[in-house]
């Protein structure tokens, strides 16, 4: 897979707890921030889909609701069953 360079500054407390953080589960601090930032990036992603895909079901909900499809025949055979179950 090809590769792309990425560089950033970051202050000096956060360089120390990033090394450390590494450390602490025994891998270097380039995979650790690689990891870390491909984790962050792949949450982001999800909800952002989530969001969208939210809005969506917002609207076909809104629509079902203010016109609602024909009942189909086997939802009429529930209905009566039913119905006939209560009055029983």
């Amino acid at each position: 897979m090809p590769s792309a360079r990425l560089e950033a500054r970051i202050d000096t407390e956060l360089h120390v707890m990033l090394k450390r953080a590494a450390e602490i589960q025994g891998r270097t601090m380039t995979d650790f921030v690689i990891s870390a930032v491909q984790d962050a990036a792949q949450r982001a992603i999800e909800q952002a889909e989530l969001i969208r895909l939210s809005l969506a079901d917002q609207q076909h909900f809104a629509e079902a609701l203010l016109s609602p499809p024909e009942p189909t025949p086997a939802l009429k055979r529930a209905m009566a069953r039913h119905d006939a179950m209560l009055r029983e």
